[in-house]
């Protein structure tokens, strides 16, 4: 089949491009319109063939992602099929299986066989992971082997690639020279540089651009340029290195675009409320209005265990300010492995920011929900009630902890309810 990018700037129809029309209530003419000019993509690879593509980027709904995978420390295939079952029960439309453990091509392709939604990875974690399992170095990696795991990826049907092609040399200096607090907290852009380091040499993904965008084309997957250099505290926020790389994924963007691969940009991880429009509305202005995928961001750096809080915060802004794509965090995130419960308050999260986002912008039909959900309380219609529930089984559960004699009610309001208090005196009852 004919990919995304060339059937759209042809003008005609694609299964994926039709399904993502429907399920966004739109034109597929308007589809068409943000592929051809690389404000939507698509993430659908032809070795994939996902029954739930989705649309991201200008005019669509704010997408949500949610991070799954293994590590050799917690490695369980039952427990990441169980984790994406979770994310897409509670409303993520893609995954990224980040596995780093042994079993990682087992549990990709299992993932990948499973999964309904677009699936995305980050190939250079198990081609370092395997060199170091064995006692190398990071300098031991050969630049092929990079592009072989990129290759092998797109085999195993993975729609979207996160690649870390704006670690240059030239943004490492300017990090190093700036003396940042926290350094690089990306694992991929840290394994770069440390090769870069130990090589003397330029990162091959950036050097041999265009041996990706071939292989990338080949499979109809769409390039997530990652960003290797964002910052992991508000102190390093909006720094030198940070924008440097951004400048290059903008470059990169479009030579990616112009030779036909779909491309998304991703965006900071740890950035104060005051910085995040001017990020967002960089990013879009750098990279022609691609869409933008960002980690969060989280709006502080002192609440561990609950900065599932912190990135809804910073989602629901950035998402206003024009991002169209949130990658939860959860209560794990800088503790621990992520549990299923962990991937299910944070899809949770996600999904609320981006929700909340979507009736801001005025998308069509996203007030719906809320519109229906005062109704319900209203009249105390607590069955409707939970189905219009982000997550209605905790909306039950929470419900009946603590049951009051009058079932209109709640426990905490009982007869002073304000519902029905305001209903009396409005309706001139005493």
């Amino acid at each position: 089949m004919e990919n995304i990018i060339d059937a759209a700037r042809k003008g005609e129809g694609h299964p994926s491009i039709d399904a993502v029309a429907h399920r966004e209530g739109l034109g597929s003419s308007m589809i068409i319109e943000g592929i051809t000019e690389g404000t939507i993509v698509i993430p659908c690879s032809n070795t994939s063939g996902r029954a739930n593509p989705c649309g991201v980027g200008r005019g669509l709904s704010v997408k949500v992602n949610a991070n799954i995978g293994s590590s050799a420390d917690m490695e369980s295939v039952d427990s990441e099929l169980e984790k994406l079952d979770t994310a897409v029960r509670f409303g993520a439309d893609t995954v990224m299986d980040l596995s780093t453990g042994p079993r990682w091509r087992e549990i990709l392709a299992r993932i990948s066989q499973a999964s309904p939604v677009p699936l995305g990875t980050v190939p250079l974690y198990q081609v370092f992971g395997e060199v170091l399992e064995g006692g190398g170095e990071a300098g031991d990696v050969e630049p092929d082997a990079m592009f072989r795991a990129v290759e092998d990826h797109c085999r195993l049907g993975v729609d979207f690639l996160t690649l870390h092609c704006g670690v240059t040399r030239r943004a490492v200096a300017l990090l190093k020279h700036q003396g940042r607090k926290l350094g690089i907290v990306s694992r991929g852009g840290a394994l770069m540089a440390e090769w870069m380091a130990s090589r003397k040499a330029e990162n091959p993904f950036y050097e041999r651009f265009d041996d990706l965008i071939d292989i990338l084309r080949r499979y109809d997957a769409t390039f997530s340029l990652g960003d290797g250099l964002r910052p992991g505290c508000l102190a390093d926020a909006s720094d030198r290195a940070q924008i440097e790389e951004l400048v290059t994924l903008g470059e990169l963007q479009q030579r990616a675009f112009t030779a036909g691969v779909q491309v998304m940009i991703e965006g900071p991880g740890h950035v104060p409320m005051d910085q995040i429009e001017h990020n967002i509305r960089l990013q879009k202005t750098l990279c022609s209005g691609a869409p933008f995928y960002v980690l969060g961001p989280l709006v502080t750096d002192i609440a561990p265990g609950y900065d599932h809080i912190t990135s809804a915060i910073g989602g629901a802004m950035a998402a206003w300010f024009g991002a169209d794509f949130l990658c939860y965090v959860t209560p794990a995130e800088h503790l621990r492995l992520p549990d299923v419960d962990d991937v299910r308050t944070g899809t949770v999260a996600a999904r609320i920011a981006a929700h909340a986002a979507d009736v801001a912008r005025g998308r069509k039909g996203a007030r719906d929900r809320d519109d229906a959900m005062a109704l319900a309380r209203a009249s105390f219609d607590w069955e409707r009630q939970f189905a219009l529930s982000v997550d209605p089984e905790m909306a039950c559960t929470e419900r009946r902890r603590a049951m009051p004699s009058d079932t209109d009610v709640c426990s905490m309001c009982g007869r002073l309810c304000a519902v029905k208090t305001s209903r009396r005196a409005l309706d001139g009852k005493n």
